[in-house]
């Protein structure tokens, strides 16, 4: 018993013998009753005692030197690892990982194996990396690096549950000769799509022309009119020319129908079939090996004149060798010779200067007839 508890049961039990004495005095009690009473008195006083003491004693705070503080975290430990291939989603490309990995040892029980924490937190730190890294292209290291940043910036138990681990200053990238090789590669596939629009429109261009602008004369005179819808006199003035443009794409002689607008009376070239009823009545040297013979040299600078090209346009044969190129890429080699040859016999302009300049003296040393 404490001291405290000594003083309480020391003050009730006197209160209790005042009671009594009191009662004693006020009642007159008899000699024999007074230790009677003194007897109960102390009975009370231990009962009293034993009721004030605690059923569990009150533990006494130490006393500590210094005020309290918190509990100290537990400490962290790092390691630093660099250039660790990891996989991207292309073969052979591999990233090169870089970054501070940092654990701690989870509570385990006594009989627990032991380990190694730093292999364990750096294994589960690089699966981690790698689950985000194989999903990546090679050419977009930076992407990846900040996907790994957030992926690994959390503390996460590992498999064996042994250790938590993350990772701060992540650092990825490719190495040289990878992002050169990924440069030309790049270069490669971007030149190869120009190159196969270019080809797709070349065929759609040669298709459209071919079968459908040039697929018959019709086709051609509406072709011409949609461009120039409001100079009908000017097509009508075309249907000729327009007919032999349609026939030489389709590497055929011109239909009997224009042959009269394509081939008018005072032409040097001879039409075929009916046309010759106005001719002399002999076929050319040419005949019986694609039909009549294709309008040769007059009826290409009609043509050339159509398109607006002159005779001593300098552009003049780059234009005849395009239009054999389309001849050429529908099969219509008769049209193309044709055309080569009105490329390759264009005769230059003549100069008309002396006829300008009118009739000239005499020379002073020839004698006079």
């Amino acid at each position: 018993m404490s001291s405290g508890h000594r003083a309480m049961t020391f003050f009730v039990a006197l209160l209790l013998g005042l009671v009594l004495v009191i009662l004693g005095l006020a009642m007159s009690w008899p000699g024999w009753a007074w230790p009677a009473a003194g007897g109960v008195l102390l009975l009370a006083a231990v009962a009293v005692g034993k009721l004030l003491i605690p059923r569990h004693p009150a533990r006494v705070p130490e006393l500590l030197a210094h005020p309290d503080l918190p509990l100290p975290q537990a400490q962290r430990q790092e390691y630093r690892i660099t250039h660790v291939a990891l996989p991207s989603c292309v073969p052979d490309y591999d990233f090169s990982f870089s970054a501070t990995v940092q654990w701690q040892v989870l509570d385990m029980p006594d009989d627990a194996p032991v380990i190694n924490p730093a292999g364990l937190a750096v294994d589960a730190v690089l699966e981690r990396a790698r689950v985000v890294t194989a999903l990546q292209p090679p050419h977009r290291s930076s992407l990846a690096q900040h996907q790994l940043d957030g992926a690994l910036a959390t503390m996460y138990a590992d498999d064996t549950g042994r250790v938590t681990a993350m990772a701060h200053s992540v650092e990825l990238g490719l190495p040289q000769q990878d992002r050169e090789r990924l440069s030309r590669l790049s270069n490669v596939r971007k030149d190869e799509d120009v190159w196969e629009h270019e080809r797709h429109y070349e065929r759609n261009k040669r298709a459209y022309l071919g079968d459908d602008v040039l697929k018959d004369t019709g086709s051609a005179v509406v072709w011409w009119l949609s461009r120039n819808d409001e100079e009908i006199e000017g097509a009508v003035e075309r249907i000729g020319m327009l007919a032999q443009l349609s026939a030489a794409a389709r590497n055929e002689p011109v239909a009997p129908l224009f042959e009269h607008l394509a081939y008018p009376q005072d032409s040097p070239v001879s039409g075929s079939g009916e046309g010759h009823e106005t001719g002399t009545g002999s076929e050319g040297p040419d005949a019986g090996q694609d039909g009549p013979a294709f309008e040769p040299l007059f009826a290409t600078d009609t043509l050339l004149s159509w398109f607006g090209v002159a005779p001593d346009d300098p552009d003049r044969d780059l234009f005849a060798t395009r239009l054999a190129d389309v001849a050429r890429a529908h099969g219509k080699t008769h049209a193309e010779e044709t055309l080569m040859k009105s490329s390759a016999t264009a005769e230059p302009p003549v100069d008309d200067s002396e006829d300008r300049a009118g009739p000239q003296p005499p020379d002073a040393a020839e004698p006079s007839p």
